[in-house]
């Protein structure tokens, strides 16, 4: 009888054990590229699914007999609910920022790790495994495949918005430098600045290419003479 204790909690051990590995090595990928829900997140939640359906499983009577109830009890009950609420995570992940929605990603791989750590939680070691390598294959190679292929793609394209502050002298050399380099341009306005009638602010709206380096664009303009100051950031509406 002891024997058998322990291979059974050895058993459940070794499920907990798949369901953390695995969920690591999906939360390492969205670590690794800088997402909200990282390596905390998808191990948890990979584990916490994993946990669930142990207990659907063996912490539930299969045949209840008893006065007031009897028959067979549906142990899938339990785990059927992970489904569900790993909406309510998953939910929490998508941002919305104007016409662009961001998250989507993040939160279809906190469900792809939940069902993951079901699949340990039953013991399916081999679907879990294959699951947890074509989602990190998905996550990397396609990402790849869209920066390199679909170079077209909006999600190739970041939005900047820059202020520039320069002299008067030179405003309509920049503001005509500006409309040559940003084919994508905008937004553009041209205003005398608050602070020095001396100067003159020049804001634009711009999309540019992601592989475009924000420093490369610092060093472009402190190039050309009578900038007095430039500010660029990144934009999300």
């Amino acid at each position: 009888m002891e024997v058998l204790t322990q291979i059974f909690d050895f058993t459940i051990i070794m499920r907990i054990i798949a369901a953390t590995l695995l969920g690591f090595a999906i939360g390492l990928e969205r670590e690794m590229t800088n997402k909200y829900a990282g390596l905390r997140t998808n191990i948890l939640v990979c584990l916490g699914a994993c946990v669930f359906t142990l207990l659907s499983i063996y912490a539930f009577p299969t045949v209840v007999t008893d006065e007031y109830a009897n028959g067979i009890r549906d142990t899938a009950r339990v785990a059927a609910q992970v489904v569900t609420g790993i909406g309510f995570i998953g939910g929490g992940t998508v941002l919305r920022h104007g016409a662009n929605v961001f998250g989507l990603t993040t939160a279809a791989t906190l469900w792809m790790a939940a069902s993951i750590g079901m699949a340990c939680g039953a013991g399916m070691y081999g679907i879990a495994i294959c699951a947890t390598i074509i989602s990190i294959i998905v996550l990397v190679s396609v990402r790849f495949f869209e920066k390199s292929v679909l170079v077209s793609s909006t999600k190739n394209i970041k939005r900047l918005r820059l202020n520039v502050c320069c002299e008067n002298a030179s405003a309509e050399d920049i503001y005509n430098y500006i409309v040559d380099k940003f084919p994508r341009l905008r937004e553009i306005s041209k205003k005398p600045s608050k602070q020095n009638d001396n100067f003159t602010k020049i804001s634009v709206v711009t999309e540019v290419s992601w592989r475009e380096p924000v420093q490369n664009l610092y060093k472009d303009f402190q190039a050309l003479e009578g900038i007095d100051s430039i500010a660029i950031q990144e934009c999300l509406d």
